[in-house]
């Protein structure tokens, strides 16, 4: 899978207190990906992309109010 297709997947990461929180204590992150992504590719771009070995995928559909002018509307 070429670069160009992984950030298709992976869209940018995403960042809260909530998520620093996270990051600091248990060592997780969050991400914005495609919505058509299931964990098996979402995990197959995050390890080619950061050269990190992904232990565990959870995903979580949400209805967030996401600023269309950062993130494109095909992706959300």
């Amino acid at each position: 899978m070429s670069e160009e297709n992984l950030y298709k997947i992976i869209i940018a990461p995403f960042s809260s207190e909530r998520i620093f929180e996270l990051i600091e204590s248990q060592n997780k992150l969050a991400f914005i990906v495609n919505r058509k992504a299931n964990k098996t590719t979402i995990k197959h771009a995050i390890e080619k992309l950061y050269n990190v070995k992904v232990v565990k995928i959870n995903t979580m559909i949400t209805d967030l109010c996401l600023n269309k002018e950062k993130i494109p509307s095909d992706f959300v």
